[in-house]
């Protein structure tokens, strides 16, 4: 059994199908070189999450007299050799979509299929996959309304299958490795991930949708505003696998509130671009969805975007958000919308040079949902906004956090101001600067746009094409 993105041993779709067929089921896990090199940090949050979610499946498997081999290299070298190695006649493993890990993975079956060994590959990661929901053209849809109608009368139709790992754990191979590979063997140092209590492994995914469970009813109310806690905090556990997303559909489906059925949505947004991913590939080569969008004259101002990097805009909600992201890996959902608009908008940079710093720095990134909200936010995507809608990032903060309550905990030198001030601390600072309780040039630097003026370049530049 070969795992990847699904780092739990519960509810996994491969491993109930290696356990039901075998009578001694090996456990590998293979740090995948090919991708580690081309990790620009080498204090990955990414990185010592799954080496967590690891160190707890090899507790688990200990206990019951089993182990999981974690290596470091190449899998399409390594998984044949640990096959021969353990004389086993067959290979497990739940389905990767992106476009790396399937040529990686087609290649391998290739290969163990021509020294006679078999190989199982099986749906685990989305509900419903590839082309799996089609419209009554037979045609993959590009538009996420009908796609969730279909979605969710099929869900309701067929129900919703979990995978049982208990009955036939005593077919998990007595075997016992001596020590978990270190994160510096992997070329990889400890970071934040404990100081910031993030709950890791299955056990941390559980405890998050247990405490999100008692909340989900609040969760259409309270989702938009990230000085509240409203949103699950479960994208990184969807991420790396160590929670069922058929469990959380499940739980969805079975409260029927208004806040479940709105969460529930929320996942099939996370089918939607899963299967763009599958169905539409030519996105993968960073092209924009719509070809008409790739000849977008950008500015492309590297002052600027060094500012957005390092919320120093002069936008005390971008600069937050940034300060979050930079800070902690992780950015609440509207504000990686406001920050995207205010990127493409505003600053007239290619949604590209945004969607690879978030590739870096996120640690629930994932190509198909990073590309597809830059790509809905820069409106040269499937279903995005339209490219005249341009959020306004002073009307979008007082909204979103109308007391200044997110502002305040990641740009603390704006904690003086009033719920009034916060938003727009240069508008209140240029009336009276010299009772003004921030020092703007000093404390907090001035804004490096007018959002007016840009808002007409950024149409400019889109009637152009």
């Amino acid at each position: 059994m070969w795992f990847r993105r699904d780092l739990r041993l519960h509810d996994n779709h491969a491993l109930h199908h290696a356990l039901s067929q075998s009578d001694n089921v090996y456990c590998v896990f293979i740090f995948d070189k090919n991708i580690l090199n081309d990790l620009k940090s080498k204090e990955d949050q990414r990185i010592e999450f799954i080496w967590e979610a690891l160190s707890e499946m090899k507790a688990s498997l200990n206990s019951l007299s089993s182990d999981i081999t974690v290596i470091h290299g190449d899998p399409i070298h390594a998984i044949p050799l640990l096959l021969k190695k353990y004389d086993c006649e067959a290979l497990f493993f739940n389905k990767d979509y992106e476009s790396y890990a399937n040529k990686r993975d087609m290649k391998i079956v290739e290969h163990i299929q021509q020294s006679s060994a078999d190989a199982y590959q099986f749906k685990d990661t989305v509900l419903f996959e590839e082309k799996e929901i089609l419209s009554q053209a037979d045609k993959p849809y590009t538009v996420f309304s009908p796609y969730k109608n279909n979605h969710l009368a099929k869900l309701y139709q067929k129900g919703i299958t979990q995978y049982d790992c208990e009955n036939n754990k005593r077919n998990f191979a007595k075997i016992k490795i001596e020590k978990l590979l270190s994160l510096d063997s992997l070329g990889f140092t400890k970071t934040n991930l404990s100081k910031l209590a993030i709950p890791t492994g299955s056990s941390g995914g559980r405890s998050l949708l247990l405490d999100f469970e008692k909340r989900i009813d609040q969760y259409k109310l309270k989702r938009d505003y990230p000085g509240k806690k409203g949103v699950s905090y479960l994208s990184v556990h969807n991420r790396f696998g160590t929670i069922s997303i058929r469990e959380q559909a499940l739980i969805a489906i079975n409260k029927q509130s208004e806040g479940s059925l709105v969460w529930l949505n929320e996942l099939i947004w996370r089918d939607f671009y899963f299967q763009i991913l599958s169905n539409f590939p030519h996105i993968n080569d960073g092209k924009s969805f719509k070809p008409q969008f790739n000849q977008l004259r950008f500015e492309n101002n590297v002052t600027f975007f060094e500012a957005w990097k390092n919320g120093r805009t002069g936008f005390p909600i971008i600069d937050a958000a940034m300060h979050q992201l930079n800070k902690t890996g992780f950015m609440h959902n509207r504000l990686r919308m406001i920050v995207a608009s205010f990127l493409v908008k505003d600053l007239l940079i290619d949604w590209r040079w945004g969607e690879s710093y978030f590739a870096e720095k996120l640690i629930d990134f994932d190509f198909s949902a990073n590309n597809g909200g830059w790509q809905w936010a820069a409106s040269t995507g499937c279903d995005a906004q339209p490219w005249f809608r341009i959020f306004n990032p002073l009307l979008q903060s007082e909204k979103f956090d109308p007391e200044g309550l997110f502002i305040k905990k990641y740009l603390p030198q704006l904690t003086p101001l009033s719920a009034k001030e916060i938003h727009r601390p240069h508008f209140y600072y240029e009336k009276d600067p010299d009772t003004f309780k921030v020092k703007l040039g000093e404390d907090y630097p001035f804004p490096i746009v007018d959002h007016a003026i840009q808002r007409q370049k950024a149409l400019s530049m889109y009637q152009a094409t």
